[in-house]
């Protein structure tokens, strides 16, 4: 039974998202699609409407009551996954369904879904009128389209008003389409060319919707129901089950990415730390995959708009195959190709590993070991078969403790960034090798009850100085490590603000389908939850991740931050008083490090340029922004360089040869570990001082 507790919290310490990362499947046979019109509500979704209701009502963590507000804010949500970029309704026809409320209700409670499905196939015609106009305009005005005035293209309309006329609505589509154009010209292509990409991309998202199911129908409808009460809490159609119960099974074949659909298009989360996606290093956080192609010459299929599930088809496959990933940044700009071997994720690519740092303090050499902890992982399989050597993340962390010891080092910092959870027993252990005893976390369930686990086995493994590095992309389980190290006062927390997923989920069965349901919530031992906030450092870096695109306070619908009763009091005051002398040494010390002045330079580069919601529609001057764009990063690199004597370069890519992964580590890892490296050396002087 412990084991599989344990096992539970590790599914539940997931960060959302489904997983690129299963074996390929058999191909589907063709299927026929009914028409649009004829699509209707099963009796088995009625009843599955009503289930749900029911159980996020009476078992969600949150106190969830149906009224007018929530069924409000769920139609909303429906609508924006209808429509996501308001460019397709008017301010009335989106108002006129909008006041559906009481009909909202009753589709919830007695399973009276034929408004849901009406409003879908409203909405999916204009769709489809829209994208045969396109295609029209395309194939027959291609000279009407202007690339040298002075216009401007708001890229993402999902923040502002409805648009007030059909004419409106007009002059997005002409715009967008001039940008869609310009994009592909960027990349070399004749207009004609481009013309003819775009026009399959349009004709493929055609095809697509008249493809549309009522499995579609209903999911989005219940998906936006779900995720109005919190964003990890999921309706799963059969197919969708199936493949997260894969997931779950850490079946991990493919190429290891985090992904889901924001607005139309399929956002990568996060990375599987040692995957494909991941050693291959191109691939983001928050970049936007628009298109995917089978081996080194197949053709890339658009799939702007299309579903998870279908999009995670095209890009899972046979290990040893490649997918090509067509992808853009977060700000629908600097589109590339993307070629990715796809593998399964061996255990020792995601194992902890250790390196050593040096840092000068007075003239002497100080050697500062590095755990790098990329995942919390243990073998539930060994552990529950009593295996003698089965692996786990404690176990690992102590044999790498051990070799630094070793070899004779001065401080231990345990790095955990892009760090996405996984099993919080390793986390609550791992804490025990730095403390004596001691609570680690606290647990509330829906009901109000509070769980504390800690370690109690009375002795410190490592008891020398140490620092927890984390970034935005620490998610769950190294939140829960390091706000329990920042509480015992047992060492400094560095680097960026963590993501702040602090939220437990179960899944539910139900006549057709899972629920995926949030049940608790995790509180540090000092009594404030890691939910939406996540832990905040003791020194802060700048950030290279923007909070308001990446992390759990994204989301206009995560649970709030609160707080319990504390279990241990608050931490030592000695750490506390060291703060001011330690944020003073950091800033004066990083005026003079080249590396640390690059990281700097790169994050305030990343905060200008999101401040830009518009895109020119001049080719000339996207031209010149790209340019400028490309002479900023020489420059910054040039300037590390200098400053550490080393030759400028001519062009960028003359350093970047090569699989990134098998280089020396980069400027910004030197930046990030040897600062935090001197930060654990500078407390531990004041704190001998």
């Amino acid at each position: 039974m412990q084991a599989l507790f344990w096992r539970w919290l590790y599914i539940c310490l997931l960060v959302v998202g489904l997983t690129v990362s299963l074996q390929a499947t058999a191909e589907s046979p063709t299927h026929e699609y009914p028409p649009l019109a004829e699509l209707e509500p099963t009796s088995a979704q009625r009843q599955v409407a009503k289930e749900v209701t029911r159980l996020l009502t009476l078992q969600h963590f949150a106190d969830v009551t149906l009224d007018e507000d929530l069924e409000k804010l769920a139609l909303e949500n429906y609508l924006d996954q209808l429509d996501p970029n308001k460019a397709l309704l008017t301010r009335e026809q989106a108002q006129r369904l909008l006041d559906q409320t009481a009909e909202t209700e009753a589709a919830l409670i007695n399973g009276e879904l034929d408004f849901v499905f009406d409003a879908f196939k409203e909405v999916t015609q204009l769709h489809q009128a829209r994208l045969e106009a396109n295609l029209d305009l395309l194939n027959d005005q291609l000279d009407s389209f202007n690339f040298n005035g002075n216009e401007r293209f708001l890229v993402d309309r999902s923040e502002v008003d409805w648009p007030e006329s059909q004419a409106e609505i007009d002059d997005y589509w002409k715009k967008r389409l001039t940008h869609e154009l310009l994009s592909l010209l960027d990349a070399e292509q004749s207009l004609e060319e481009a013309r003819d990409i775009l026009v399959r991309r349009y004709q493929n998202r055609l095809n697509r919707l008249q493809q549309t199911n009522g499995d579609d129908i209903f999911q989005s409808f219940m998906n936006a129901f779900t995720t109005s009460v919190d964003p990890h809490t999921n309706y799963l159609t059969p197919r969708r089950s199936d493949s997260f119960n894969i997931q779950m099974r850490l079946s991990l074949e493919g190429i290891g990415a985090m992904l889901q659909i924001e607005n139309e298009y399929t956002k990568v989360v996060s990375l599987v730390p040692g995957g494909p996606a991941d050693r291959q290093g191109e691939l983001q956080p928050s970049d936007l995959i628009i298109g995917v192609g089978q081996g080194e010459e197949g053709e890339i299929e658009n799939v702007i708009g299309w579903r998870l599930d279908e999009v995670v088809d095209k890009i899972r496959g046979p290990k040893g195959s490649i997918v090509r990933l067509e992808v853009l940044d977060s700000d629908n700009t600097n589109r590339r190709i993307i070629e990715i071997e796809r593998n399964a994720v061996q255990l020792e690519d995601q194992a902890a590993s250790q390196r050593i740092v040096e840092t000068t303090v007075e003239g002497e050499t100080r050697r500062i070991g590095v755990i790098e902890i990329p995942t919390f992982y243990l073998d539930f399989e060994g552990l529950r078969n009593n295996k003698k050597n089965y692996r786990s993340t404690t176990r690992d962390v102590r044999n790498l403790i051990d070799e630094l010891t070793a070899e004779g080092i001065d401080g231990l910092i345990i790095d955990l960034r892009n760090n996405g959870g996984g099993a919080l027993q390793e986390a609550n252990s791992l804490v025990g090798l730095f403390i004596p005893r001691g609570p680690v976390v606290q647990i509330k369930d829906a009901d109000g009850n509070i769980q504390i686990l800690g370690d109690n086995d009375g002795e410190v493994y490592y008891d020398g100085p140490l620092t927890v590095v984390t970034n935005r992309l620490s998610a769950s389980a190294p939140e829960i490590f390091a706000g329990a190290i920042q509480d015992y006062g047992r060492g400094l927390v560095v680097g960026q603000q963590t993501y702040g997923k602090g939220t437990v989920q179960t899944i539910l069965d139900l006549s057709e389908g899972q629920l995926k349901i949030t049940r608790a919530k995790f509180y540090r031992i000092s009594g404030g939850s890691t939910q939406h906030k996540g832990v905040i450092p003791d020194i802060t870096f700048p950030p290279l991740y923007n909070p308001d695109v990446i992390g759990e306070s994204a989301s206009e619908t995560a649970l709030p931050w609160d707080r319990v009763s504390p279990v241990i009091p608050s931490r030592k005051a000695e750490i506390l008083s060291l703060l001011e002398e330690l944020q003073a040494r950091h800033e004066a010390r990083v005026q003079n490090d080249p590396n640390f002045l690059y990281l700097q330079a790169q994050s305030d580069w990343m905060q200008a340029h999101e401040d830009t919601p518009t895109v020119s529609l001049n080719r000339r001057e996207r031209q010149l922004t790209q340019e400028e764009e490309e002479a900023e990063q020489l420059a910054m690199e040039n300037r590390r360089r200098e400053g550490l004597g080393l030759e400028p370069l001519e062009d960028l890519e003359d350093g970047q040869e090569g699989n990134p992964h098998e280089q020396e580590p980069t400027p910004l890892d030197n930046a990030i570990l040897h600062e935090a490296a001197s930060l654990l050396m500078d407390y531990v002087e004041l704190i001998q001082n």
